[in-house]
């Protein structure tokens, strides 16, 4: 049976949204990762200066300083080559799961 324009044109398609999806599904699930991984930094920074009660000011302008600084620099670095800017990506993620879970314990704290 001969090959028809069609019949190539879905074959070109379908090859193209099975290699999109085998990328995206692994920058997916590292992102997640990340953000996970975010989480639990922030689980960690909202209980260990709350142990001493006197570093509440301290410990938070340090992870607001923290949290510009890296804005900063990924800002800055978002025309860099492709490698850069992945590492780059997962460390925004990273930064997101740590706002994410500063606010979900302001919300445990506060109910």
């Amino acid at each position: 049976m001969r090959k028809t324009y069609l019949s190539a044109f879905v074959d070109h398609f379908l090859t193209r949204i099975n290699d999109a999806l085998h990328v995206r599904i692994s920058v997916l699930s590292l992102s997640v990762l990340c953000m996970l991984l975010g989480f639990f930094i922030s689980t960690t920074l909202s209980t260990i200066p709350g142990q001493t009660g006197d570093w509440g000011i301290v410990a938070a302008s340090i992870i607001v300083t923290g949290y510009e600084r890296i804005s900063k620099q990924i800002y800055y670095y978002n025309q860099a080559n492709n490698y850069l800017r992945t590492i780059m990506y997962n460390i925004n993620n990273v930064k997101i799961g740590i706002i994410y879970g500063l606010f979900v314990d302001a919300f445990k704290l506060g109910s």
